[in-house]
């Protein structure tokens, strides 16, 4: 069984030597404005799965995906002789939408904020359905009276 230390080193060094490699090596026109977001190697660290995103419509998004298929050989030839492992791991790319995530999280906050300005609007005019404090609470009378009776009695006992 492989180190899970061991195995998310190997991942953030496959991330590093793909992002240096499609900078420097990958000269296809096909290739967008990409930057790789993360890299998971699995435990035996034979299988590589590359997240990368895109700036750009569907057309450069699917440019990218065709550079990056045919780049994969040099890729993973570069990152296995860099790794110095046996096995070199084969590499799979996929697009990470992450700005589709973003926009989704940012519509539910928003969502959040009205409901929350709703609720506050409403509190606003709101008043108690009884009295301002439900519970009794004794009067200070009351308990003046009742310790001076307890007093009188703990000294009957006593005698």
């Amino acid at each position: 069984m492989t180190d899970p230390a061991k195995v998310r080193r190997h991942a953030e060094r496959v991330k590093e030597l793909v992002a240096s490699v499609v900078r420097t090596q990958v000269k296809d026109p096909r290739l967008g404005m990409i930057t790789i977001t993360d890299a998971r190697i699995t435990a035996d660290l034979r299988e590589a799965t590359v997240f990368y995103t895109v700036l750009g419509d569907a057309t450069a998004q699917s440019g990218t995906a065709a550079a990056l298929e045919s780049a994969k050989g040099l890729l993973r030839s570069t990152v296995g002789k860099a790794l110095g492992l046996r096995h070199s791991p084969s590499l799979a790319f996929v697009h990470d939408d992450v700005t589709e995530h973003v926009k989704h999280i940012d519509d539910l906050l928003a969502t959040a904020r009205s409901a929350d300005a709703e609720v506050q609007r409403r509190a606003a005019g709101a008043h108690y359905a009884g009295e301002a404090q439900p519970y009794k609470l004794e009067d200070e009378d009351d308990l003046g009276a009742d310790s001076a009776d307890d007093e009188l009695v703990v000294g009957q006992d006593r005698r």
